[in-house]
């Protein structure tokens, strides 16, 4: 029997560094079961695009076997992604505050004067994962339009989703749960980074992938 690979995918503005991901990964080693964490940030943080995050995503899958995957906001939805162009390898997908409906969703979180300037402009700056300002192209928006705002996913899904997130609001978890009878929503009195609950966020994940591990 092949193992399953288990992959964990970070959000915007961050990186390998990610403390869910690790706090993750260390969990899952005690348990003898490695997380990889890639950098999505592909070639760089400031030329990142949706597709280019599943390249990186598609090499460290590798080519056939099981994967498991875990994604925080946007590598949430480029977990969902994956698992939409992949069905055949995807067994399970754990969302942590999935950031579908990007499109609709920027221009509130930004402004629309913030959207106006980086499509103008065409970069706008935006801290790190190291708390660097860097200018993000606005291919990263356009990219975006060429994938589906949320995916469609067949494998069982959960969804871990602070119920104060002003980043990524929880009503579209509540939908995405609603309309899909694979997917189980755990919502949790926290806000976007889920730090608050993280270890009920640890405890929850590492149950949910236990079948395949």
């Amino acid at each position: 029997m092949v193992a399953t690979r288990h992959i964990f995918l970070h959000g915007f503005a961050s990186g390998p560094q990610s403390k869910k991901g690790n706090a993750l990964r260390a969990a899952l080693a005690a348990r003898g079961v490695e997380l990889a964490l890639p950098d999505l940030n592909a070639p760089d943080f400031a030329h990142l695009t949706h597709t280019r995050a599943l390249a990186v995503l598609d090499r460290e899958a590798g080519a056939d076997g099981p994967v498991a995957l875990v994604g925080s906001s946007l590598g949430g939805y480029l977990a969902a992604r994956w698992a939409e162009l992949h069905p055949e390898r995807v067994t399970r997908l754990v969302l942590l505050c999935p950031g579908f409906d990007m499109i609709a969703r920027w221009p509130q979180l930004l402004g629309a004067d913030a959207i106006a300037r980086w499509r103008a402009h065409g970069a706008l700056h935006f801290a790190d994962g190291a708390g660097v300002q860097t200018p993000v192209h606005w291919g990263f928006i356009e990219d975006a339009l060429r994938h589906p705002a949320t995916p469609e996913v067949a494998c069982p899904t959960l969804i871990l989703h602070g119920i104060h997130d002003v980043v990524v609001p929880i009503a579209g978890s509540r939908a995405y749960a609603a309309a899909h009878k694979n997917a189980r929503l755990i919502e949790l009195d926290d806000d976007h980074a889920l730090i608050g609950q993280l270890d009920r966020v640890i405890a929850e994940t590492l149950a949910f992938l236990e079948p395949s591990g």
